[in-house]
């Protein structure tokens, strides 16, 4: 069986040969430059690793080391990345560790006298900095940059300068990255963005230069409750533009995507929610179903949606709103059990993530109890399809590679 059809048949909640497996085919489902890096000394492979996601400074994981690992998705995305510019140009790079690294020709950044730096929307460094890595960090913070608004006369428009039509030049693009993508015989899963509806890794806006409207996260968060009247005119404009995209998009890549990510707005925390459920049928999901239920209708793509926390309240709602996927099925938080979630939820929707524990067991445990938690959440999970290996969220900096290791082998050691 190859990847795709075993992904296939798992995403439509079926046994496969064996538990399909994801890492690097989302900005949610990969590994720190750094550990991309250790994994391919460990395993013989040269040559520097590409910055794939200058954000959180994600590794590309290339064709050689996805096949080691054995993973059976692949992704496709816009063209630029989130601040703005492709991932194209290359140059070197080095990490305060002294690692080098690859990143792409625009990443350009300053430093100030405490060693901090500071990365620009677009590479353009005469711009306000919309990205800060501290000393001694590994990866980019969202800088702030929020100008005054007029409470009385709040524009929609202002906060939508992100989300516009595609044009000729982006057609063209996807289709030849969706095409290329589908030869390889894994299974697509596709970003064509517009689609994430108050996601706040969005809400400041790091690609554009002079970002208008609400941007400061708290206000956000407080513009949730005291200014839903704007939200909703924010969240319909947005979700006409992005249904006229999918539109043209869909015209042109059909059947060679398998899966969208549509949204990664957090809904959790770690021992709660951010909203109340009621809040969320009222002010997210009438615009989730439009996308969902046109995506459904016109397609054969499964839909994805990333939420960090104790969302276990939220995962009849996100069925209800139609969401085929939930990622990073974050056991560690309260009521996301394995067990619990599984058998409530496991025949309706497809677990991606909750492999392993990126919080305590595999940065901090041993190789054998990252082996041991590895199989019992494939134990769990994979029970008639409905799941797809990862990690529960990206691999972050400093994990040991002997750990990372042993999760990837505990795979091979299921599926075998």
């Amino acid at each position: 069986m190859d990847s795709r059809s075993r992904a296939l048949l798992s995403l439509n909640h079926k046994a496969s040969d064996k538990v399909p497996v994801d890492f690097g085919a989302t900005t949610v489902t990969g590994m720190h430059v750094s550990c991309v890096d250790e994994l391919r000394k460990y395993y013989g492979l040269t040559g520097p690793v590409k910055v794939s996601e200058p954000y959180q400074m994600l590794g590309l994981i290339e064709d050689d080391l996805a096949k080691i690992i054995g993973c059976d998705f692949i992704s496709v995305g816009g063209r630029n990345n989130m601040f703005g510019f492709p991932n194209d140009d290359w140059k070197e790079y080095k990490l305060e560790n002294g690692l080098t690294v690859l990143v792409p020709g625009m990443f350009n950044i300053t430093v100030d006298e405490k060693g901090d730096q500071y990365i620009y929307p677009q590479g353009d460094v005469k711009a306000k900095p919309s990205g800060r890595m501290p000393k001694g960090g590994w990866f980019f913070d969202a800088v702030v940059r929020q100008d005054h608004f007029d409470e009385d006369n709040l524009n929609a428009e202002d906060n939508l300068q992100e989300f516009g039509y595609v044009n000729d030049n982006d057609l063209e693009y996807f289709a030849s990255e969706t095409e290329k993508a589908s030869k390889t015989g894994r299974a697509v899963i596709a970003n064509f963005g517009g689609t994430a509806l108050g996601d706040i890794a969005l809400v400041p806006a790091l690609s554009l230069k002079n970002p208008r409207g609400i941007r400061e996260i708290e206000e956000w968060y407080v513009s949730t409750v005291v200014r839903k009247d704007y939200l909703h005119e924010i969240f319909e404009k947005q979700t006409d533009i992005a249904l006229a995209n999918l539109q043209k998009i869909n015209a042109r890549v059909g059947t060679m995507v398998d899966a969208a990510f549509i949204c990664g707005t957090d809904f959790g925390t770690q021992i709660g929610t951010f909203c109340s459920a009621e809040a969320y049928y009222e002010l997210y999901m009438p615009y989730y179903k439009k996308v969902n239920d046109w995506i459904h209708k016109n397609t054969a793509w499964k839909t994805f949606k990333h939420s960090c926390g104790a969302v276990s309240g939220f995962i009849e709602p996100f069925i209800e709103s139609g969401f085929d996927i939930l990622n990073p099925v974050q056991c560690s938080a309260v009521g996301m059990e394995p067990e619990a979630i599984k058998a409530a939820f496991g025949d309706r929707i497809t677990f991606w993530g909750g492999g392993v524990d990126t919080q305590k067991t595999l940065p901090f445990g041993t190789p054998s109890e990252v082996r041991e938690q590895v199989l019992r959440r494939c134990e769990i999970f994979s029970k008639n399809g409905g799941f797809v290996f990862n990690a529960i969220h990206n691999i972050q900096a400093q994990t040991p590679v002997e750990n990372i290791v042993a999760m990837i082998d505990a795979v091979k050691e299921f599926n075998q």
